[in-house]
């Protein structure tokens, strides 16, 4: 294959594989099969006549000729997503059509952020949205997502961020549960109750863990990663666990559990590229994602 007439979505398909550390994890980030990542990756190797993955137990592991290319895969990456923007920009100004891609949480993608896409796509037929639901911080840069809700400042300085506030988190459990096992007054009578927790420790769960000693793994009758799933175990009267206030308010049922005690505040922010605020479709979504998280902090 002529280097010359290399196509870009081998470039991309090698970039993916670089981003997530397997074939499976970049045909899921790309919309693909393994097979045809596979193939793309194949297809460069042959074309540069080099070796770019190596196999091993923890997945692919890049070879120094990779991480040469990298840099400029990723130029070809940023000027592909410019092209896609400016080209958004020559549709008709009165009809407001295009995709935007949100990257948030779980817990925000399904319980806060519905009915404001709903409301969205409603009065903008033209509109598409595409929501991903991660923890993980997607690099708007590289325009893995458009617009971002983060409980964490942005960094980046290309980045358009408004601080939306503090999304404090509690200790809640169902009223049922309570009146079964009685209401811990300490910390230290936790040790008596059920309650819900994180497998794995991230930033936030270590901090929190910081100001409050003994709240760690080992205090867990049920563990999940998953904030959702902490959610509707909560929800279900299963014991005591972590979840928003604004959220926990909804419900009648759930009671919030020491709360003078136990309160983390969230810094909630949403982000976009600066070049995506001239078009019209990312700023129509970004104002409502605005408005919607705002209310919420409100609650």
């Amino acid at each position: 294959m002529d280097k010359t007439g290399i196509d870009w979505d081998l470039y991309r398909s090698f970039l993916g594989v670089l981003t997530e550390g397997s074939l499976s994890g970049a045909a899921r980030a790309l919309g693909t099969t393994q097979p045809t990542v596979g193939r793309h990756v194949e297809a460069l190797e042959k074309a540069f006549g080099t070796t770019l993955f190596t196999r091993s137990q923890t997945g692919l592991q890049p070879t120094d000729a990779a991480h040469e290319l990298r840099g400029f895969a990723q130029a070809m990456h940023s000027h592909a997503a410019a092209l896609e923007r400016a080209a958004a920009k020559l549709g008709d100004a009165g009809d407001i059509r295009g995709v935007v891609r949100v990257s948030c949480s779980d817990v925000v993608g399904v319980e806060v952020l519905p009915p404001v896409i709903a409301q969205l796509c409603a009065a903008h037929p033209g509109l598409r949205i595409e929501l991903v639901l991660t923890d993980r911080l997607q690099d708007l840069l590289q325009r893995e997502a458009d617009i971002a809700v983060r409980m964490a400042r942005p960094v980046q300085e290309q980045l358009l961020a408004r601080r939306v506030g503090p999304i404090e988190v509690g200790l809640h459990a169902r009223r049922d549960y309570l009146r079964r096992r009685g209401t811990p007054r300490s910390l230290e009578q936790l040790a008596d109750h059920a309650v819900i927790g994180y497998d794995q420790a991230t930033e936030f769960i270590r901090k929190a863990g910081r100001t409050l000693p003994g709240f760690s793994r080992e205090l867990f009758t049920m563990r999940s990663d998953s904030n959702l799933a902490q959610l509707a175990l909560i929800r279900a009267g299963a014991g005591i666990g972590m979840c928003q206030v604004a959220l926990a308010r909804r419900d009648p049922e759930l009671v919030r559990v020491l709360p003078k005690r136990v309160a983390f505040p969230l810094e909630c922010w949403i982000t976009m590229h600066e070049d995506l605020r001239r078009q019209t479709p990312h700023r129509i979504a970004f104002d409502a994602l605005v408005r919607a998280m705002l209310a919420h902090a409100g609650a």
